[in-house]
């Protein structure tokens, strides 16, 4: 893989085993007048991975994701991508990444088609327009207005639009803000395609169910500095390994037989109503054992896992869309 040295240079490693590394940014820096929007961001993205720069409005997602692009120049800092500069190779990077803006627009009535054919005129080698838009279910709208098009069917737009040339690398910025649940599931399942395709992916969202349903990893990022970086997993386990059960009995002694759970942190119960807290993989596994074995007639049951969200509020102490 190539890693960034403090003078702007690529070098490469003999370390087979390790994934290529096709975007690696190392102590990145911008700042607007005396607002910080970048503060010391380093970060590596492996080649076919999808990776995920997330946090909440103003967090500086954008603005490190401009600057990875070469459509910002940064203060400070070193960035590769695919061992280019770019700023300095924007001209030889633009042909190998794929960018959708967050705040991307078109001319009222231009036609899906006309757009797309636009766009494979800015490269050397263009992908089968035709084909692209039967992939991303816009083929019935082939000849529809841009303005005619609906949220989602506008979103599965700007992805064609940025992969008519086949790139190796795609940004993908916001790109389910504002669409209602069906059409961003409809954009999720499009983004697991282009990485079964091979290609990376690295995105910004503030959406913490996307991030996790997505990523192979993630950085959360809080005032321009990335804080933790990890596999949603990873981090969820490292930050809230605490699990929750809460199930409703009858049986008037039934909390009494769970103290013997190793892993158990907690019991409260209220009526009939009771609440188990533990830690670790098995405890969900080790309560439902207990249930069984003592034979206790359950009427609801169910299991509360930490989520990225829940990660994200212990290390800022506020929640992801404040």
């Amino acid at each position: 893989m190539f890693q960034v040295s403090p003078s702007g240079t690529t070098q490469y490693s003999s370390d087979a085993t390790m994934p290529r590394t096709v975007i690696s940014v190392s102590q990145l820096g911008k700042r607007y007048g005396t607002t910080v929007a970048v503060d010391e961001v380093s970060l590596d993205v492996y080649e076919g991975e999808v990776f995920g720069l997330i946090g909440p409005n103003g967090a500086g997602k954008t603005t490190t994701m401009e600057c990875v692009e070469g459509l910002r120049r940064p203060d400070r800092g070193t960035i590769a991508v695919l061992g280019l500069h770019p700023q300095r190779d924007a001209t030889a990077l633009r042909q190998r990444i794929g960018v959708q803006h967050q705040e991307a627009h078109l001319q009222k009535r231009i036609k899906v088609w006309e757009a797309l054919d636009l766009w494979a005129t800015l490269y050397p080698g263009a992908v089968d327009t035709d084909a692209l838009l039967a992939q991303l279910g816009l083929e019935s709208k082939r000849n529809a207005w841009f303005m005619t098009l609906s949220g989602g069917q506008k979103q599965r737009l700007f992805v064609a639009l940025a992969l008519v040339h086949d790139p190796e690398v795609v940004f993908l910025d916001e790109l389910t803000t504002g669409l209602d649940p069906q059409a961003r599931r409809a954009i999720w399942e499009l983004i697991s395609g282009i990485k079964a395709r091979g290609k990376t992916v690295f995105l910004t969202t503030h959406l913490m169910e996307e991030a996790e349903r997505l990523c192979d990893r993630v950085a959360i990022i809080e005032h321009g500095r990335v804080i933790e970086m990890g596999t949603p997993a990873a981090l969820v386990e490292r930050h809230c390994p605490q699990r929750r059960v809460v199930f409703t009995t009858d049986a008037t002694d039934a909390a009494q037989s769970f103290h013997r759970i190793a892993t158990l942190r907690s019991i409260h119960s209220d009526g009939a109503t009771h609440t188990l807290e533990g830690t670790g993989d098995d405890f969900v596994t080790d309560v439902i054992n207990v249930i069984a074995r003592e034979g206790i007639r359950v009427r609801g049951f169910r299991t509360e896992i930490p989520t990225l969200e829940d990660v994200f509020l212990k290390l800022t102490g506020h929640g992801v869309r404040d």
